[in-house]
């Protein structure tokens, strides 16, 4: 039968910030919910460009020539190759969509990849698993 993600309840489901986890999946890309506090690292994605929306609260993206804020509902979408770094002074959530596996630092040696929650698509769950380990070491770094 057919549901609604219900992204609410799935972020209820954990605490932690800047490790996201896939809700669903589509045409090979993960479907993420996410939150999020303080200030994450300059990364770029070098193979794909990295959208954000806020579910709730704020986010600021510093790039290189200034910022984009965003509020409930806004989107912004960072053209790959960018650099740029997510701040939120407050917790904040957000709804992030990537091809499957993507880090989300650009790097797989450092990033933490997406684990899934519970009734998410199965699909991409196989593409993370393999990265597990990297969200343990960059948690245990910052």
């Amino acid at each position: 039968m057919a549901e609604a993600i219900r992204t609410t309840e799935k972020l209820a489901t954990f605490s932690e910030h800047w490790t996201p986890k896939i809700v669903g999946a589509f045409n090979g890309h993960d479907l993420m919910a996410v939150k999020v506090k303080g200030e994450f690292v300059w990364h770029d994605q070098a193979d794909t460009d990295d959208f954000f929306m806020v579910l709730k609260g704020a986010l600021r993206t510093d790039l290189p020539d200034g910022a984009v804020t965003l509020n409930e509902g806004d989107i912004y979408v960072v053209p790959k190759g960018v650099q740029h770094r997510p701040v939120a002074d407050e917790e904040a959530h957000l709804l992030l969509i990537e091809p499957a596996g993507t880090p989300n630092t650009g790097d797989p040696a450092t990033a933490p990849v997406a684990a899934t929650i519970s009734g998410a698509s199965p699909a991409s769950a196989s593409t993370n698993a393999a990265a597990s380990s990297a969200i343990n070491r960059v948690a245990s770094a910052a």
